[in-house]
């Protein structure tokens, strides 16, 4: 028995073309998909990444984490917020085979994979920075002729790596303290 899967991209659907149809070849999706997919979820220690024999098929941990590497990317941090998405966006439809997982089941994933998310968040940021997807500057040149300087802002030593190595996992730790804040807050509103 394997996991829960979802409708195939190219399956037509109740819209007028097929859902794959929808998502531009230059989508920030397709990324996230294909870096996902590339990775080693067990090797990482992600739990259920291997399916059980018997019993009920759970959701397969790499769609998880394409709807929160979604989520990471635009701003959507609480897990009823997640779980709105993958109901109404087309993007997240496609990202995970309109797979509809409850907040519970994406805060639980959340809880249950702290450590390998950490990997997988400082992995995904190395990788969007080393493609200058992000944190890149703008230079224009407009014809003017600059003496090219090594300072001490623009070179990188062992020391500093390691340095911006640990703020990334900074960052990683706050973002995941904003989720369980914001699961939190979002719990206690709505029991209001």
């Amino acid at each position: 028995m394997g996991h829960i899967v979802g409708q195939e991209r190219t399956q037509s659907t109740l819209f007028a073309q097929a859902l794959d149809e929808y998502i531009a070849a230059e989508n920030p999706v397709r990324f996230i998909d294909a870096f996902v997919e590339e990775l080693d979820l067990a090797a990482l220690g992600f739990t259920r990444a291997v399916a059980k024999e018997t019993g009920q098929p759970g959701y397969a941990p790499g769609d998880l984490l394409r709807l929160y590497s979604y989520g990471y990317l635009n701003r959507v941090r609480a897990s009823r917020l997640l779980e709105r998405e993958a109901q109404r966006n087309v993007e997240v439809m496609w990202l995970i085979g309109k797979l509809t997982p409850d907040f519970k089941t994406i805060a639980d994933f959340r809880k249950d994979n702290l450590e390998p998310l950490k990997a997988v968040c400082r992995e995904f940021t190395l990788l969007c920075k080393g493609l200058e997807f992000c944190g890149g500057e703008l230079v224009a040149i407009d014809g003017s002729k600059f003496k090219a300087v090594n300072n001490r802002k623009r070179n990188f030593t062992q020391k500093k790596l390691e340095r911006a190595i640990g703020e990334i996992d900074k960052k990683i730790e706050g973002y995941l303290k904003e989720l369980e804040q914001a699961d939190t807050d979002e719990a206690q509103t709505t029991t209001l």
